[in-house]
This record gives structure tokens, sequence and C-alpha cells, in this order.
């Protein structure tokens, strides 16, 4: 298995800077990087936990899917994202496998890494991400 690690929780927020203030003093750690990601219209911050991280993930559009899971659900678990050493590799494995893969491809996502989604109709009504750090 290529699975190395859980990567991040991510949690939809409906206001990152409120949400930041929370979790960091939940947590007792600061937020180590805020970005924007354009094409997924959200705007995120990493708050490390042990090897972990927590992304806060809000909204920049209302039209993004963040938006429409708040919308939905209400702010709460978004997805889970495990870091994988070959994406392609394992995207490859799990369409065989016959799990639905939301993104044939991997894409460009958070902090330059390749990323791509498992429906979650095939993980038990769990949102899955997968990534690959570049190297």
């Amino acid at each position: 298995m290529a699975f190395l690690k859980i990567s991040h929780i991510a949690i939809a927020v409906e206001d990152l800077e409120t949400a930041t203030k929370a979790f960091e003093t939940l947590v007792g750690n600061k937020v180590q990087v805020v970005e924007d990601v354009p094409d997924q219209k959200v705007k995120v911050g990493m708050l490390p936990v042990g090897e972990s991280r927590l992304e806060l993930a809000g909204p920049t559009d209302s039209s993004s899917t963040i938006a429409r899971f708040i919308e939905k659900r209400g702010e709460g678990i978004h997805h889970i994202c495990f870091e994988v050493v070959n994406i392609r590799a394992e995207l490859a494995r799990l369409k065989a496998a016959g799990f639905k893969l939301i993104d044939e491809q991997p894409r460009l996502g958070a902090d330059g890494h390749l990323i791509a989604f498992i429906h979650p109709r095939t993980t038990g009504g769990v949102l899955v991400e997968l990534s690959e750090k570049q190297k």
C-alpha cells in the first residue's frame, strides 16, 4: 500500500478568520499557511496537529463546492486526505478495484500538491482526497 499518512482533515467553515481563532485556541497551535486556491474557489488555512494538519476551508465564491456543502449540511468535516507516493498509480488501482473517482486525473491543489477525490458513494459516505507532494 502506498498510503503514507493522513495528510489532513478538511473542515468547511463559513468564516475562515473566525474558525482560525477558534481552532488555534482549541489545539494550541497557529495556522502556518493561508492560501487562496482560485480554481476551487476556497481559501484554506493549514493548522498543524502532530504529523497531520487541519485544513480550514472557507468559500471565496457562493458557487464553490465548500459553499454548497455548507449551505446543504452546515459547517463541519468535509473530507479526509491521505498522502500517497504515486497518485496516478493509486487512482488506477482504486478504479480497478471499483471505486468511483471524482477526478480521473490528478490536478493541482493547495501547497502545490497533486490531488484527486474519490466519490463518497464508494467510501462509506466519506469524501476522500489523495495528495502527492511534488518534488
